[in-house]
């Protein structure tokens, strides 16, 4: 491989710039493509120039230098080698995106569309090496201006993600083959109920009614199994909470506005709601008799599932010293930045889910 023309820095200021204190460097380095005097927005923790100058060339990450045309004009060593690139000089002044394949060109042109707006603009795609390895990468993309403040190009940051990406899509095929034996479970547990009630009239509808829940806790469960993200509440709550409604405890849902939300909070709702539903029916109005209410509220930037449980025997006990449920999922919740707070009363509890409104970017 080539080696890289050094870089050194010689001149540093500060401004404030949204809110956030940046440092500006201006970076020069020998060759004609690293000599406009760039300035890299950077923020430093009492770092020395000439140190936060060496990150930039040991970085681990790809660092890449464009012009405002796109045009790569300078890449770290360590984003030679990452990207399987021999000789800086074969890419050199090239578009930054012909290294990308054409389904992450205008995800390359939004990020110079936002950066040149002064944003520091975040993607995730894949790429091929140049050698023909399939890559992923998170990519960072902020604007580059003079000592006099004027543009003069990009600072492109990519982070190989591959094994990252790897991992998720192992996990997502395990998750998938888990849901697919849990609804082959569904259909055979169905299958044996209506096969030993065969015969007896009160035992089968027993089990055509056992076999009617079972279908819906399929159906609710294949809702997550679905390509289709976001997912929309207003579908979700009543999929979940449909087998759990009979004549000895009325499950009541409230109209629930349409609200998308991320597969991620999906699955803490269905945690939630599923574990509610399980203590209930255990020790609550599912097996006592009673009623459970749910309800949705939202604000702009908030929205809250309202679980209001009134059962007909009294709560005996809220929790077990060896219980895991409720610790479990308030962990989940807060995992997705959301809150679960339970009140207990004499005769049920009410429990509120409360969860951020995610912008369409965070839905994906």
């Amino acid at each position: 491989m080539e080696p890289v023309a050094p870089m050194r820095i010689v001149e540093f200021r500060e401004c404030r710039a949204d809110a956030a204190y940046l440092r500006h460097f201006t970076v020069r380095g020998d060759s004609d493509a690293q000599s406009s005097g760039m300035v890299f927005m950077l923020i430093s923790h009492g770092l020395s120039a000439a140190t936060l100058a060496s990150v930039l060339e040991q970085s681990v990450d790809c660092v890449k230098l464009l012009g405002l045309g796109g045009d790569l004009l300078w890449m770290n060593a360590n984003g030679q080698c990452a990207v399987e690139i021999e000789d800086f000089a074969s890419v050199a002044g090239q578009p930054w995106r012909n290294m990308w394949p054409d389904a992450a060109h205008d995800a390359i042109a939004a990020a110079y569309v936002g950066a040149a707006a002064g944003k520091v603009v975040r993607f995730r795609a894949a790429s091929t090496s140049a050698r023909g390895q399939p890559q992923m990468w998170d990519v960072c993309v902020s604007l580059v201006v003079n000592a006099a403040d004027e543009p003069v190009g990009f600072l492109a940051t990519s982070r190989d993600v591959t094994e990252a990406e790897k991992q998720r899509q192992a996990l997502d095929i395990a998750v998938a083959e888990m849901r697919h034996r849990l609804r082959n479970t569904y259909a055979m547990i169905g299958s044996l109920l209506a096969g030993f009630a065969r015969g007896n009239p009160d035992r089968t509808q027993f089990a055509a009614e056992m076999r009617d829940r079972l279908a819906a806790m399929s159906a609710a469960q294949a809702l997550f199994s679905s390509d289709k993200i976001p997912c929309d509440v207003a579908t979700l709550i009543p999929a979940l909470l449909a087998p759990f409604d009979g004549p000895n405890c009325a499950v009541i849902i409230e109209p629930v506005p349409s609200l998308l939300v991320s597969r991620g909070q999906a699955d803490a709702m269905a945690l939630v709601l599923g574990e509610l539903a399980v203590n209930s029916s255990k020790h609550g109005a599912l097996t006592l008799g009673g009623s459970i209410r749910i309800a949705v509220a939202r604000t702009p930037v908030w929205h809250t599932i309202i679980w209001s449980e009134t059962s007909a025997g009294p709560v005996l006990a809220h929790t077990r010293p060896d219980g895991v449920g409720l610790n479990l999922i308030d962990r989940i919740v807060r995992a997705r930045s959301g809150t679960l707070d339970i009140v207990w009363r004499r005769d049920g509890l009410t429990a509120s889910l409360g969860l951020p409104v995610l912008g369409a970017a965070d839905l994906q």
